[in-house]
């Protein structure tokens, strides 16, 4: 089986977007079309396809599109530089462009084939020349997606249709409990709210695990907290997923005032802090329930049971949940080590030759630990660990802190270079009561941490610098101390 083959157990209504409902025929019938268009273009089976498309259902139509006709699909973000466009196109080299008669002129220059989408119909321009080397892949290739960038420069990972349908299966299981993930629900699924890009694997992913489960989608061209409420009341969603940049923007928007019926939240791309879980359970009666996994991997590892979140989601608000079913996770030298029934075949892939041991276990690059009850907890990246005079500071620990005083909206922590101890910890925060200071939190800070984990300096900031997926970029941070 493929992801190409989600596409046959879709309720009536696919794709809900603001601007029109998507029915499965429109859906499967748009990307039958392209696929057409794509093999009269000269696309071989395991040929790369990049696309530069809106959060809309052509985007959906247009990635089910290309694997159906063999290729390999590649988002290109809309709000990319356009050197950075070139770049990757470089890389890839293509054999076509999808993307849409607005953003057709950004590929002029290239001489590919561009395939134009409008309104779910699609137009090929007749002079596109195939690249002199494409890329090939094997057919179990379904998508290069680059990474976010937070430690180096973006690099294109290969996700395998094999691997992605594993792992949303093994999330199934977890979440319906003793049910099989193939089993039909009692009712009809709800929906599943998409609130990120669909230039991101975040937002792929989540279209992806819907049509798995059943369900269909609901699309948000961008996220806002007036437009996410309505939409939970609208589709009546009792559980959606949000990033932690999303979560704080609907707990500091004054004009939200409740999110009924919703009763669960999931937290991807990156875990939300303990504090500010329980200030949206406060403030919404919702409980969100962090999960984790990585780009590289292919979609969650570690994730929330219906039961775990009934015995233990008020008392483990924070943990990022168990390792689902068949997923060996463990801590080696403070950092996350997974190995999953497909990373030890992943060598063949030249991104993750540095990255797996000889028996399949892949460094994440996270720290973290697990509790006595088997729950995951995380503390940041190993790149940001701070070493203080031979001590060790876990950004994670010292931001918690932070930020549960009164007046801190987010915070950050990050190591900064010191003469005498090696690296010290800065606190970056944004504040929501400008009356307070740099010692109001020093001192808040003393009484709550070890002395060598109290930031050496507090400064403060309209917002903390975030990627698309809304992971805090601290090296834009660490920048700051040297001004």
């Amino acid at each position: 089986m493929s992801l190409a083959d989600l596409l046959t157990d879709l309720p009536e209504i696919a794709v809900h977007t603001p601007a029109a409902d998507i029915t499965r025929t429109s859906l499967v019938a748009s990307a039958n079309r392209l696929g057409a268009v794509l093999g009269e273009a000269g696309l071989a089976t395991g040929q790369v396809v990049a696309a530069m498309l809106p959060n809309d259902a052509t985007t959906v139509a247009a990635l089910f599109g290309t694997w159906r006709a063999g290729g390999v699909y590649t988002p290109l973000n809309p709000r990319a530089a356009d050197a950075e466009v070139a770049s990757q196109l470089d890389a890839l080299c293509p054999v076509a462009v999808i993307t849409t008669p607005a953003l057709a002129h950004r590929f002029s220059a290239s001489g590919l084939t561009v395939v134009t989408g409008d309104d779910l119909d699609w137009k090929s321009t007749p002079s596109g020349r195939l690249p002199a080397v494409p890329r090939q892949y094997d057919s179990d290739v379904a998508l290069l997606q680059f990474t976010s960038g937070t430690t180096g420069p973006p690099k294109p990972v290969p996700l395998r249709h094999t691997t992605v349908l594993d792992l949303i299966d093994r999330l199934l299981s977890k979440l319906r409990g003793a049910k099989s993930s193939a089993a039909k629900p009692n009712r009809a699924p709800m929906p599943n709210l998409v609130p990120l890009s669909l230039s991101l694997w975040a937002g792929i992913y989540q279209v992806l695990f819907a049509f798995r489960a059943g369900s269909g989608v609901v699309l948000m061209d961008r996220f806002s907290p007036p437009e996410f409420a309505a939409l939970v009341a609208r589709h009546q969603l009792r559980s959606t997923v949000l990033p932690p940049a999303a979560l704080t923007m609907l707990l500091h928007e004054e004009s939200v005032t409740e999110l009924t019926p919703l009763k669960i939240v999931r937290s991807i791309t990156a875990p939300l802090s303990p504090v500010q879980a329980r200030r949206f359970r406060d403030r919404f009666g919702v409980i969100v329930l962090n999960s984790y996994g990585q780009t590289e991997l292919g979609g969650e590892v570690v994730g929330w049971s219906a039961a775990d979140a009934r015995e233990w989601g008020e008392t483990k608000l924070g943990s990022v949940g168990r390792p689902l079913p068949g997923i060996d996770v463990t801590i080696t030298d403070d950092e996350v080590m997974v190995r999953t029934p497909t990373t030890a075949a992943r060598k063949i892939d030249p991104a993750f030759l540095d990255r797996l041991t000889d028996d399949g276990w892949f460094h994440t690059g996270d720290l973290g630990w697990f509790d006595e009850d088997g729950f995951l907890w995380l503390d940041g990246r190993v790149s940001d660990m701070i070493n203080r005079g031979g001590l060790k500071v876990f950004p994670g620990t010292v931001e918690d802190v932070l930020l549960a005083a009164d007046g801190v909206r987010e915070a950050a922590v990050v190591g900064v270079p010191d003469e005498r101890l090696g690296e010290v910890p800065w606190a970056f925060v944004a504040r929501t009561e400008k009356g307070l200071t740099e010692d109001d939190l020093i001192s808040w800070c003393r009484q709550r941490l070890t002395p060598y984990r109290v930031p050496a300096r507090v400064v403060f900031v309209e917002a903390l610098p975030r990627n698309d997926v809304g992971k805090v970029v601290k090296r834009e941070l660490a920048s700051l101390a040297d001004v």
